[in-house]
């Protein structure tokens, strides 16, 4: 299997001041690069640039300019150009999809926070200290930087990272040949029904509450953004004070997002150890949470209709919020890695069946569904709690998967 390692760094001063030097520096190849692909377009002898010939060059900016571009691995500016050949790649597929095409953007430094060495030991090297009992890993042009490896990396390292996350910067190690570590069987499977109030609730009753981290953190954040709205426009980018007050900002938006991402994996692991399968719903996020339509007024010529867009912004934050696409994506990982079964169903009807897993009819109808919390089923008169009525219904729509694979 294929695994990604990532752990906090702890550079000293000068090699804090390298890392950044060899971000700006690789973000101003990206951009370079960029630019040339721009000119090329407009030029009418020769409209496309590829990543051969752009890789040919490197080369000779490297002699050109030895003090920003000479001192850094070669093969990490490599991929800094396979990074923007495959921004390209995605843009031309876009177009030709017809979606939304979003051209390539040339990036400011505070927006470059990754720099890719494709092999280890080619410009870098992980635990390049190994007589050392604290683990570090060399950068070309850094030093061996001290590594705070809170786990045991398994597998062969393929590629290293140095990514730059506000103040904090991190190393990520994607290694190959991986070991499975199965469990042993827990002789149970179960189904969830993802929610807003509850995180999810299972096929047993039991209900994860939601931490909700943003909402939280809310009059804090809201008091950090409104301060940084002062600023007058003119005046933005350019005093210490602006910038501080932006840098405030991402730090609480980070701590949001890695209080979510812990709170994943300590559920997708706790599902992952108690369950042999776990099932849930197959949802599309991105769709759930796309903004209504816009209703024009048709005897109002320029005015617009009410069309619930302030209810629907509020459903689509705490959407967001919940993280369930992020979620799932970790709890197929480890049920990989633990050699369990996670299967995704549809979600249509899933709250308004009543449950055949509990005994209940199959009747399928909207009014099966009484409140946010309630299910009684017009039919039979099955009641049950909305939530576990959802989870149990797919649960046997996995089980039906499970029996077809088999």
């Amino acid at each position: 299997m294929i695994r990604a390692y990532k752990f906090l760094l702890r550079p000293t001063a000068g090699q804090e001041a390298a890392l950044r030097a060899m971000l700006a520096d690789h973000c101003s190849l990206y951009n370079g690069a960029l630019q040339e692909r721009r000119d090329a377009w407009r030029h009418s002898s020769k409209t496309s640039i590829t990543y051969g010939d752009q890789s040919v060059q490197l080369k000779e900016i490297r002699t050109f300019d030895p003090e920003r571009q000479g001192r850094w691995s070669f093969s990490s500016q490599q991929a800094t150009l396979r990074r923007l050949d495959k921004a390209f790649a995605a843009f031309f597929r876009r177009v030709k999809a017809g979606e939304k095409p979003g051209y390539p953007r040339f990036k400011g430094v505070g927006q470059f926070g990754t720099v890719t060495f494709p092999r280890d030991g080619d410009g870098c090297g992980w635990d390049s200290t190994p007589h050392d009992q604290q683990v570090r890993v060399r950068l070309q042009g850094v030093g061996h930087i001290r590594v705070h490896r809170h786990r045991p990396v398994k597998g062969r390292v393929k590629t290293i990272s140095v990514k730059r996350e506000g103040r904090r910067w991190y190393v990520v190690l994607v290694c190959d040949n991986v070991p499975a570590e199965p469990l042993p069987t827990a002789g149970s499977i179960v189904g969830i029904d993802m929610g807003t109030v509850h995180f999810f609730t299972d096929s047993h009753g039991v209900h994860v509450e939601n931490p909700k981290f943003l909402d939280k953190m809310a009059a804090e954040l809201t008091a950090a953004q409104q301060y940084l709205a002062t600023f007058p426009k003119r005046t933005r980018r350019r005093t210490k004070r602006h910038r501080a007050a932006a840098r405030k900002v991402a730090r609480l938006y980070a701590k949001i997002r890695r209080q979510r991402l812990d709170h994943h994996h300590k559920q997708a692991l706790a599902l992952v150890r108690e369950h042999d399968m776990v099932g849930h719903e197959r949802l599309n996020t991105a769709g759930m949470t796309k903004a209504p339509a816009p209703k024009p007024d048709p005897e109002n010529d320029g005015a617009f209709l009410p069309n619930g867009a302030a209810a629907k912004a509020g459903l689509n934050k705490s959407i967001l919020d919940a993280g369930w696409g992020q979620f799932f994506g970790i709890l197929a990982n480890k049920a990989e890695s633990a050699g369990r079964r996670v299967i995704p169903v549809d979600a249509r009807n899933t709250s308004r069946t009543c449950p055949p897993a509990a005994g209940g009819c199959g009747h399928v109808a909207k009014e099966n569904r009484v409140t946010q919390a309630k299910f009684e089923c017009t039919a039979c008169g099955f009641v049950e709690n909305a939530d576990r009525v959802g989870a149990l219904n797919v649960l046997h729509r996995a089980g039906l998967v499970l029996c077809d694979g088999a």
